[in-house]
């Protein structure tokens, strides 16, 4: 059997499920294109999704929910400037194609004379970070029901505590092509899955909730007992923890956080300000300050969107380019910011990578993909011993972020008060209060330990959600401000 070259062959599975149903080839396209660029326009792309998405909920003891939907369309955008015009269709055909491409195309001057070049067609580079499988299909319905059916008995089993047990597994099979007015095609496949367990336990009248669970861009097969056991024990873990937690202590401290997914906490109160159109407008707390130093020596983040089958990481954006490895900040100095096409031509940079949307029906803009800080050469337990009177947060549930002014509150789903270097007992309630780019700066100990999360993170900005990935050593910060319930 012969096997094509993995970006041919997501542009043919592109045009089988996305142009070929519509009676539509590229010479449409085309002239899509050309009619929104007989008006003068600095940028105009299409955007076609085909989504399959598929989700399966228990709770006590049985299947509740199950859901399963398709979705497809195309968005047609046109750039001039600052300013965007955007139409999106749920009915992909030509005349739906050309009505959309004469209403964009308004934001432009009229050209003058001539016709207009449609340029040569390149398809563009990309990556093979992921199968391009449809997951959906790696379990049937039986598989998945009993999949669930396991991790309830084995929550239950692990304590008798337990009392209720809620699990839930999505799969989505989501097909993209972009095609540009500068000639540029790309297309990706992408497959996510996410597998989530939350248990209930009681003791003496009261009740803690605990949650674990991971995913990434594989089949659903990868859920193996090993993996789905781990996840049960987590989650009866921090709900057992949490049913010993005393009321949190409150003021500025030193605060230790965990490695992985408490990397939350640096995705909201330093990523979102390094993305390009914050910068652009001077909105963002870190707008102007390329080459500056902007946090502790030791202290590098990276955007990565390259990184195999995880739940951020993208063959190409939802913009055509293909996915890079952006350092962010440099042991402490700030090297760059997140673009996507438009901003990188505005700020005369080159883009990133990071032009996202959530779909057809939105508009792109500069978003992170897995996000993470580098490893330092503390072990985690040296410093946690380090601490003389501070808290230990292992676990993160929301929090919020001000752009503007880099200010931020989250809270710990999981935490321990330490005295002298000891855990003295598990806490609840505990608030992380501060500023992103201030506390940047008061990272004291980087751990050896860096660990990206279990692929279970979903990003909102202006109204839409992108799946990400987080990622941290553990950390100890300085003169955090802990507001608690003590």
């Amino acid at each position: 059997m012969i096997s094509r070259e993995p970006t041919l062959e997501r542009l043919a599975i592109a045009r089988q499920l996305l142009l070929e149903p519509f009676g539509l080839d590229e010479t449409d396209l085309a002239r899509t294109l050309a009619e929104i660029k007989a008006h003068k326009v600095d940028e105009a792309d299409l955007y076609f999704q085909y989504t399959r998405s598929e989700g399966w909920s228990l709770e006590e003891g049985i299947v509740k929910t199950g859901s399963f939907s398709i979705d497809q369309g195309v968005g047609v955008r046109a750039v001039s400037g600052e300013k965007t015009a955007f139409a999106y269709s749920d009915d992909i055909s030509k005349a739906s194609l050309l009505d959309a491409a004469r209403t964009v195309r308004t934001i432009g001057a009229a050209a003058k004379g001539g016709r207009v070049k449609v340029p040569t067609r390149k398809v563009a580079g990309s990556r093979s970070l992921y199968h391009g499988l449809d997951p959906i299909a790696s379990l049937n319905s039986t598989e998945k029901v009993a999949l669930l059916g396991r991790i309830e008995r084995m929550a239950r089993a692990k304590d008798p505590r337990v009392i209720q047990v809620m699990a839930g597994l999505a799969s989505e099979y989501d097909v993209v092509m972009v095609v540009r007015a500068d000639g540029t095609l790309a297309a990706d496949v992408r497959p996510l899955v996410r597998l989530s367990v939350t248990v209930i336990a009681e003791q003496n009248g009261r009740r803690e909730v605990g949650s674990a669970g991971g995913g990434g861009r594989f089949g659903l097969d990868h859920f193996d007992d090993a993996l789905a056991q781990s996840y049960v024990d987590e989650a009866v873990q921090c709900a057992l923890t949490n049913l010993e937690a005393r009321p949190a202590p409150a003021g500025e401290m030193s605060v230790v956080l965990g490695p992985g997914w408490p990397g939350i906490l640096l995705h909201e109160a330093i990523g979102h300000g390094l993305e390009g159109d914050f910068n652009r407008k001077g909105s963002s707390a870190f707008s102007g300050r390329i080459g500056q130093r902007v946090a502790a020596k030791g202290v590098t983040v990276l955007d990565d969107g390259t990184i195999p089958d995880r739940r951020g990481s993208l063959n190409v954006d939802d913009e055509g380019n293909p996915s890079q490895r952006n350092v962010l900040i440099e042991d402490g100095i700030l090297k760059g910011y997140l673009q996507d096409s438009m901003n990188a031509r505005l700020m005369g940079v080159k883009p990133t990578g990071n032009g996202r949307r959530e779909s057809y029906a939105h508009v792109p803009m500069p978003r992170m993909t897995n996000t993470y800080m580098l490893g330092g050469d503390k072990s985690p337990e040296e410093i946690v011993a380090s601490l003389k009177k501070g808290l230990y947060a292992v676990n993160f549930g929301g929090g919020q972020v001000d752009i503007t002014s880099g200010k931020f509150v989250f809270s710990t789903s999981q935490a321990f008060w330490v005295e002298n270097g000891k855990i003295q007992y598990p806490v609840k309630g505990a608030t992380l209060v501060g500023n992103g780019p201030d506390a940047l700066t008061r990272v004291s100990l980087i751990g050896n330990d860096m660990q990206l999360d279990p692929g279970v993170g979903t990003c909102g900005k202006e109204g839409q959600s992108v799946p990400v990935g987080v990622g941290q050593p553990t950390l100890r910060i300085d003169g955090l401000t802990v507001g608690g319930t003590a």
